[in-house]
């Protein structure tokens, strides 16, 4: 199934391997949920600012993540002088645009994603009547004659259709536009992973913590009932967790690196010889 960095990620990592001075850099925030990408662009030298921080960078030029900020923050960045360095994933700036032309309709905007996620603070950033809910239980009549639904662009496809039903449901009044802007990379995860459950027993999911693709992944696998593990790398992996006959699944969030795929699926071929029965000799 599909698995490994997505474009956005890729794309936005090869533009840090093209800055010449990088202790000249401040990243807005995480470049990508992911502890070893961060930790090897710490060592190259670039400075890292906090998601959301007020204080401005003190080099000469701000990048800007794969996660994208509001044009407001924007703005407060380029009228002090710094050089921006945007990355932004196209796929985001859809959503921006999006959420953007529900608003200037009029309409009262619902976000279906996490309300602390840096996405959804820059798609939420330039718009005053919004909500943000996580799922379907944070529905409620919303009192709104017009309403635009959008979403963080790594909600599950599936959450954000159980959101989208009780939506309509819960205002049975309103005129309700949507715009669907999850990113292709998490629906096709999604559904590879639809697909390879009924296939088998467990299933390592590879990922950051904080990698919200990644926990939806997990999310799936344990409400299917299939035991889901949720790791960072291949020294993660504990050998208890299998036994001899169970079928192992492997996928991975959109900020993992390929080698680490590699990595971890070695990791699980090495268990795997582990358990294999010793010969026994033939007795005459």
């Amino acid at each position: 199934m599909a698995h490994g960095m997505c474009f956005g990620v890729r794309d936005a990592l090869a533009a840090t391997q093209q800055i010449e001075h990088p202790s000249n850099v401040t990243i807005y925030g995480e470049l990508v949920h992911n502890e070893s990408v961060q930790a090897a662009l710490a060592a190259r030298g670039f400075v890292q600012m906090a998601e959301g921080a007020r204080e401005l960078p003190q080099t000469d030029a701000v990048l800007i993540t794969a996660h994208g900020i509001s044009g407001l923050e924007r703005g407060r960045l380029a009228s002090a002088g710094l050089q921006i360095l945007d990355t932004t994933c196209p796929l985001v700036r859809n959503a921006h645009a999006a959420a953007l032309a529900l608003a200037a309709e009029g309409r009262f905007i619902v976000v279906i994603g996490m309300e602390d996620h840096v996405e959804v603070r820059g798609l939420t950033g330039d718009i005053d009547n919004f909500i943000v809910i996580a799922d379907a239980r944070g529905v409620v009549n919303f009192g709104a004659g017009r309403i635009g639904v959008v979403s963080q662009t790594t909600t599950a496809p599936g959450v954000f259709a159980e959101a989208l039903g009780m939506i309509f449901t819960k205002n049975p009044e309103a005129d309700i536009r949507v715009m669907d802007t999850i990113c292709k990379p998490t629906r096709d995860r999604q559904e590879g992973l639809a697909e390879l459950l009924p296939q088998i027993d467990v299933l390592v999911v590879v990922g950051g913590k904080r990698s919200r693709n990644t926990h939806e992944l997990a999310a799936a696998a344990a409400n299917a009932g299939v035991a889901a593990y949720h790791i960072q790398s291949a020294a993660d992996l504990d050998a208890s967790w299998f036994a001899p006959d169970v079928v192992v699944g492997l996928t991975a969030g959109t900020s993992t690196q390929d080698e680490t795929m590699h990595a971890v699926h070695a990791k699980l071929l090495e268990i795997e010889r582990s358990m294999a029965p010793t010969p026994q000799p033939c007795v005459s």
